[in-house]
């Protein structure tokens, strides 16, 4: 993973695999949403058998998405947090083929899971607080990119330690995607079938 003035760019291809797996996606959501775990805690939260949990744990340690983390727990478990960070991936022109491969199964998994994620939230909402929006803008690819910095730029002040985070305040899901509208399909010349 190199860093990157706008934050780490993951272009190394067995991280990205290792990212991409989804019974990983679904330990590092939960360590997301509900903090420190140990293996046996997320293994009943997610169905698994602890010994897979402990495994999908420790290749997402090698990569720096998940680490050990201290003091949880006066017994002698092994606790995991989430690593923050502001992770980025290379754009689609720098992606090889087999790249390509694994970040369109990475983004279908995690796109699928934060709708499934907002559903169920919405479901069980009994709040106002659900923030969405959908728009279209016009935009250069220049512009789009400086749109997307301005956007992380705008989400930084609010990624708190637990410390100073104030009371009340609970994790709050945040994505944006922003791509050019598909260019229309061409029509088929009159009497063609």
């Amino acid at each position: 993973m190199a860093d990157t003035p706008g934050g780490t760019e993951i272009a190394e291809l067995a991280a990205l695999k290792a990212l991409a797996q989804p019974r990983r996606q679904q330990i590092l959501q939960q360590l997301t949403l509900h903090g420190p775990a140990t293996s046996a805690i997320l293994a009943r939260a997610l169905g698994l058998n602890t010994g897979a949990t402990s495994y999908h744990l420790r290749e997402l340690a090698r990569y720096g998405f998940v680490e050990d983390t201290e003091g949880e727990s006066p017994r002698r478990e092994r606790w995991w947090r989430a690593v923050p960070g502001d992770r980025r991936f290379p754009p689609r022109s720098r992606q090889t083929p087999e790249m390509r491969l694994v970040m369109d199964e990475l983004n279908h998994y995690a796109y699928a899971a934060d709708v499934e994620l907002f559903e169920q939230a919405q479901r069980a909402g009994t709040t106002d607080d659900f923030a969405y929006s959908r728009s279209d803008i016009r935009l250069t690819e220049a512009e789009l990119a400086e749109f997307f910095e301005e956007y992380i730029a705008l989400l930084n002040p609010y990624k708190r330690p637990e410390g100073r985070t104030p009371a009340g305040a609970r994790t709050v899901h945040t994505r944006l995607m922003a791509f050019p509208t598909p260019a229309p399909a061409a029509a088929a010349p009159e009497g063609a079938s």
